[in-house]
C-alpha cells in the first residue's frame, strides 16, 4: 500500500472512474492517505460519485507522474464507517471542514479498495504489479 500512496503523492492529482447507468464517469481527486494498511480516499456523501459507488462499487483510479510512469489501481470501493478515517482526512485537508460539517449537513465518505490490483506502468514498458 505504501508504494501506491507514494505514487499518488508524487502524482499529486489523480482520477477516479465510476459507472453511472452504463456510462463511465471520470473526475479528478487529490485526497488520499495511508492508514491501517489501506490507501484511503474521500468523496462527499451528497455527490453523484458517492451514489455511483454505492450502486456499482467497481472503480478505477489512474494517476501519472512527471517521469511518464502511470498508475492503474482497480478494485471495489468499500466505505469505512469508523469516524477515525474521516477525522484523519479532515486533519490532512483542513479546508474541507468548511464543506463537511454539521452546519452544511455534508459528510465526507472515506473509502478504500478491496479485491484490488495496482500496476505501475512505464509509458513504453510493461507494468509492474504493486498488489
Amino acid at each position: 500500500m505504501s508504494r501506491i500512496n507514494e505514487f499518488l503523492n508524487e502524482a499529486g492529482l489523480f482520477f477516479l472512474a465510476t459507472v453511472d447507468g452504463g456510462q463511465p464517469k471520470l473526475r479528478p481527486l487529490g485526497l488520499h492517505f495511508e492508514m491501517d494498511g489501506k490507501v484511503l480516499f474521500g468523496v462527499g456523501d451528497q455527490k453523484d460519485v458517492y451514489k455511483q459507488m454505492l450502486a456499482e462499487p467497481k472503480v478505477e483510479i489512474a494517476a501519472a507522474k512527471p517521469d511518464g510512469h502511470w498508475l492503474r489501481y482497480t478494485g471495489k470501493a468499500v466505505f469505512e464507517t469508523d469516524p477515525k478515517y474521516s477525522e484523519k482526512a479532515l486533519e490532512l485537508s483542513p479546508g474541507l471542514r468548511d464543506i463537511y460539517n454539521e452546519t452544511t449537513g455534508n459528510r465526507l465518505a472515506v473509502f478504500s479498495l478491496t479485491e484490488a490490483e495496482a500496476y505501475d506502468i512505464a509509458v513504453m514498458g510493461k507494468g509492474e504489479k504493486l498488489i
